[in-house]
């Protein structure tokens, strides 16, 4: 006689999963968006470690090329780590989502922190880069695991679903990807969009696993993802609240107890320090621009030497603050000035802000000069277009040094100046400090004459300020140099001589041999 069969039940820690609360397609549905949520994310951490990275140390494309690889990397060893967690997907894809959001979320006020307060954050990127790089890489070897489960013909259709899982994850890394600059950036600022975003991180990683899967946890992880999840949003409430005070404490390490102003532009960063009585600095991106204390050395030399000759109408690119506009004006004979300037922040804070409005003699109440804003490539280049013709071209920009600003040193954006200048022109272009980067001061001169300008090299000393913001005004990128490097140039002839002009000293043209011209596809510069 056949035995009868007993069928005895696996213990609660031996059994599979259990069958998820929903269909078999709407769980797929709510895994694949859950890829896309978290792909969203990871591109905001990593896009936010760029931009911190290009702020806070400089040469945005050798840091962006740090970040990127060292991510890429990291992802890799992410994936690899992930096999010790497929038999443990769900707990492991919660906890690992609530790390990430925790870390991502949080590397933005790390970062600052140890900038304002310790001066040196290189190290830390690196860390975090390779933090979130890694549980980056294990998200989809542990989704694909989990959405394995609630398909019931898993094996037939493998390669349709990890092609349903690359698909969400790369059009939420482009969703990701254009929220950073065009809404979170803008509207909510660095601090707050990476804790917003840790936030969501989450939410998404810790619903999915608790809702769908959450019959093949047990108890004890269950309220083990319950707590942790609650305790990291917790703490990115909490510092979300506290981001404001956060930063002004940071403003006041990095700027001093006296910032009068402290905007975020479409364009850029402002910030205007000063107390009653004392000259105004002006800092772009965390970069001195304008010191009250020597300034009027710096303006002097740009623009008066250039203003030997005829100098009815004159082109200034740059200089919102109006201070080289305040020299050219005091010049008897001067007609018209166009201001082409790329932020509007910049010239509404030298027009109404009293400290500021006084140290450029209040110099856009003049009704010769006229604002145009917009970049100052795309702005020469229209101004080429319409046969505009200027006597003189002050260029007023930021230091040739700064990534962003190379293709305003190149050749192709000299050629345009050429082309705006009026038979006799001069061209005024501010080089870097001769002293201590003549490699950089010399390519600008050598990419003036490639674009078939005669140049005239000089300087002027008393430069009294560094060129960073920091714990140390004259650490970080570019140290305090001690003279401005000036060139002037002329389109048909050698200009005048500058020599005899305020505080200019001339330089001898001990130009080094074989000095190639920096282009748009080969840039020389770089901080």
């Amino acid at each position: 006689m056949e035995a009868p069969h007993v069928s005895v039940a696996a213990p609660p820690s031996q059994a599979g999963p259990g069958p998820p609360p929903v269909r078999q397609r709407a769980g797929r549905f709510l895994v694949l968006a859950t890829v896309f949520i978290c792909a969203a994310c990871g591109l905001v951490y990593e896009l936010e470690l760029v931009a911190l990275a290009s702020y806070l140390i400089g040469d945005s494309v050798k840091q962006a090329s740090v970040v990127l690889s060292v991510m890429v990397f990291a992802m890799g060893i992410g994936s690899l780590l992930a096999k010790r967690l497929r038999c443990r997907a769900a707990v492991g894809f919660g906890l690992l989502e609530a790390a990430l959001a925790l870390i991502g979320g949080c590397s933005a006020l790390v970062l600052y922190a140890l900038f304002a307060w310790v001066g040196e954050s290189r190290f830390a990127l690196v860390g975090f880069s390779l933090a979130i790089g890694v549980l980056i890489g294990a998200e989809i070897p542990l989704l694909m695991t989990l959405i394995q489960r609630i398909s019931r013909r898993a094996e037939q259709d493998a390669g349709g679903t990890v092609a349903d899982l690359f698909a969400a994850d790369y059009v939420g890394a482009l969703v990701g990807g254009l929220a950073f600059p065009f809404l979170l950036l803008p509207w909510l600022g660095q601090l707050t969009s990476a804790l917003l975003t840790g936030a969501v991180n989450a939410v998404a990683g810790g619903a999915l696993v608790l809702w769908l899967f959450g019959r093949d946890l047990t108890a004890r992880e269950r309220w083990l993802l319950v707590v942790v999840n609650a305790a990291v949003l917790g703490l990115l409430a909490t510092a979300t609240v506290l981001a404001d005070d956060f930063e002004r404490s940071v403003r006041r390490a990095v700027y001093g107890d006296e910032v009068r102003v402290a905007v975020h532009t479409d364009v850029q960063e402002v910030v205007l320090t000063g107390g009653p009585g004392e000259p105004p600095e002006l800092y772009l991106d965390g970069r001195l621009r304008v010191s009250g204390r020597d300034e009027h050395r710096y303006h002097r030399a740009l623009v008066h030497p250039a203003m030997r000759g005829p100098h009815a109408r004159v082109l200034i690119l740059g200089g919102g603050d109006g201070l080289a506009l305040r020299e050219v004006l005091r010049t008897p004979g001067v007609r018209s000035v166009t201001v082409a300037e790329p932020d509007p922040g910049v010239v509404d804070l030298a027009r109404h802000d009293p400290a500021l409005a006084r140290l450029n003699g209040h110099a856009y109440r003049d009704p010769r000069v006229r604002v145009v804003h917009g970049d100052a490539f795309a702005g020469l280049r229209a101004a080429a277009g319409r046969a505009e013709a200027y006597d003189v071209v002050i260029s007023d920009l930021p230091d040739p040094a700064i990534t962003a600003s190379t293709k305003l040193y190149s050749a192709e954006f000299y050629g345009l100046a050429s082309r705006v200048l009026a038979r006799g022109g001069r061209l005024a272009v501010h080089a870097g400090p001769m002293a201590s980067r003549p490699h950089l001061y010399w390519t600008v001169d050598a990419t003036l004459r490639a674009a078939g300008f005669t140049t005239r090299p000089y300087r002027a000393t008393g430069h009294l300020s560094g060129f960073a913001a920091g714990p140390d005004r004259s650490a970080g990128t570019g140290a305090a140099a001690h003279d401005w490097g000036f060139l002037l140039a002329g389109r048909d002839g050698p200009p005048p001589d500058p020599a005899g002009a305020a505080g200019v000293r001339r330089v001898p043209a001990a130009r080094p041999p074989g000095l190639p011209p920096s282009t748009l596809v080969h840039p020389r510069y770089g901080e």
